[in-house]
């Protein structure tokens, strides 16, 4: 899924991902499903680490976990008895911008000589790299419950390995209008930052609403609801790319996946063609 370069950080070492991870075989799949996850902490960003053990210790059900040190990391990934849950940043060879973002992870321990080459069994945009963790945080919980049920999904139809599995979820697109949108005002582009805005182009449930409010939402799992997971870079920047995900609070289902090159015509944020998108259906 994603492009080019990834950088895995751990200890002062990077690791650099010169292609893209492969999708793991039937076999493999049969492995996570028996691993324990190890939850790689990242030193010296504690608040990542409480976030992430927060979420997992709430939400990750499908195997036993243990949360591991990096420097245990290259101990570990050789052994498939042990799945991984980690934190990548990755950079984009057409990005003007030179944004890195960071990635979480789900990788299926195997003994090959390059991080590269671990199966990988999902991997979702977080945030930029450098972000403030508690501007994330909050939406931890509602993204590795989409992995852990990915990952279930694959594991009872391995043929889905070979999809472009975030695009695979547009599929799910004619039932969003059958559901409410929880969306920060950050996250919207000009063009639809105002709710008159967005009633001029997408007639179905949508709110503008507060952090605190997607937060209840996922909490209490409430229904028919959908939450925007929007990545792209920091500031008024007419480059680089924007990541846009609707979650499910109460299925965890992916129902949107998209992505767009920021310039002047598109801007950082949820456009209006994403919402075009959303209500032809």
């Amino acid at each position: 899924m994603k492009k080019l370069a990834s950088v895995i950080i751990f200890f002062a070492s990077s690791f650099l991902l010169s292609a893209q991870a492969p999708f793991p075989a039937g076999e493999e799949i049969k492995q996570f499903i028996a691993s324990k996850t190890c939850v790689v902490l990242e030193d010296g960003n504690p608040v990542y680490n409480t976030y992430i053990s927060k979420a997992i210790k709430e939400y990750w059900k499908i195997t036993p976990f243990e949360f591991i040190k990096a420097s245990d990391f290259n101990l570990k990934r050789s052994d498939p008895s042990f799945s991984f849950i980690i934190l990548t940043e990755t950079s984009f060879e057409n990005d003007k911008s030179n944004s890195v973002f960071n990635f979480i992870n789900l990788l299926q321990g195997k003994d090959v000589p390059e991080l590269g080459q671990m199966p990988e069994i999902c991997a979702v945009p977080l945030s930029i790299a450098g972000e403030d963790d508690m501007e994330y945080g909050y939406k931890l919980g509602a993204i590795l419950a989409f992995m852990q049920k990915h990952a279930g999904m694959i594991s009872e139809d391995p043929s889905l390995t070979g999809r472009r599995y975030l695009k695979y979820y547009n599929k799910n697109i004619p039932e969003v209008k059958g559901r409410n949108i929880l969306v920060k005002q950050e996250d919207l582009s000009p063009g639809i930052n105002t709710i008159d805005k967005i009633r001029a182009l997408y007639k179905y449930g949508i709110e503008i609403v507060p952090e605190g409010a997607i937060v209840k939402a996922i909490q209490d799992k409430a229904p028919n609801t959908l939450v925007l997971h929007k990545v792209g870079p920091v500031g008024d920047l007419y480059s680089g790319y924007c990541f846009k995900m609707l979650i499910g609070t109460d299925d965890s289902n992916m129902y949107y996946y998209n992505q767009h090159t920021i310039d002047k015509v598109n801007p950082n944020g949820l456009l209006p063609a994403d919402l075009k998108r959303l209500g032809r259906f």
